[in-house]
């Protein structure tokens, strides 16, 4: 279903689940750590923690396993994620029509960067680390957006670069995401990742793609 309002100038994909086969550049550091913040998780969701209290908790269960940890060892629990089947083609597609392609995430910098790099975008935006003078973990987080304060950052991205909301296309996976969908915008939900973020998403009234192929995004945007 192409959108009467035509193709994009500007498009906004949120990192994990939607460039990246995996659900949190987060929950990967927890898997490398054999730890699990579900129950921060569900408090973050719920808005009884914020942002920077579940950063610091996950900090905190991973230096309970070891202690300093150094950034490269973060870098390298991420080697075995994969792009989303189609984020490749789908990126350069866009890039090659002209549009600005930019990625605003949660997720961790260090991550986010890698394949900000990788697929050769725009501009990029992430939550992250403070690490000290010889790359060890420091206790805090860095918090440069809030999970569910995505439109703010979107709209100073238009503001910067001279788009109208109109011209804005955003792609997310969890109801977090909605909030990507500035005023006069349009909003793609993408392989939902849990059963909330479904029921969010067909509340919301926007198209979903449950396919975990992001080429199945283009024909909504009115490119073929």
């Amino acid at each position: 279903m192409e959108d009467a309002r035509g193709r994009p100038d500007v498009v906004v994909f949120d990192c994990d689940g939607v460039l990246v086969d995996a659900v949190s550049s987060w929950r990967t550091l927890h898997d490398a750590f054999g730890t699990d913040n579900a129950l921060n998780l569900n408090r973050f969701i719920r808005g009884e923690i914020s942002d920077v209290e579940f950063m610091r908790s996950d900090i905190q269960m991973w230096k309970a396993v070891q202690d300093p940890i150094h950034q490269d060892e973060l870098f390298r629990s991420y080697a075995g994620v994969k792009l989303m089947p189609g984020a490749r083609d789908t990126v350069q597609r866009l890039k090659d029509e002209g549009v600005f392609v930019a990625i605003v995430s949660a997720g961790v910098d260090l991550f986010v960067s890698s394949i900000a790099s990788m697929l050769n975008v725009d501009d990029w935006i992430a939550n992250g680390f403070v690490f000290d003078d010889e790359g060890y973990l420091t206790d805090e987080g860095v918090c440069r957006l809030h999970a569910t304060g995505k439109g703010e950052i979107i709209t100073r991205l238009l503001e910067m670069n001279g788009f109208d909301a109109e011209a804005c296309v955003s792609v997310g996976d969890s109801e977090m995401d909605l909030s990507m969908q500035v005023e006069g915008s349009r909003f793609i939900g993408f392989n939902p990742s849990r059963a909330s973020s479904e029921e969010a998403f067909a509340s919301a009234g926007v198209p979903i793609v449950r396919n975990k192929d992001l080429r199945d995004i283009l024909p909504l945007m009115g490119f073929e």
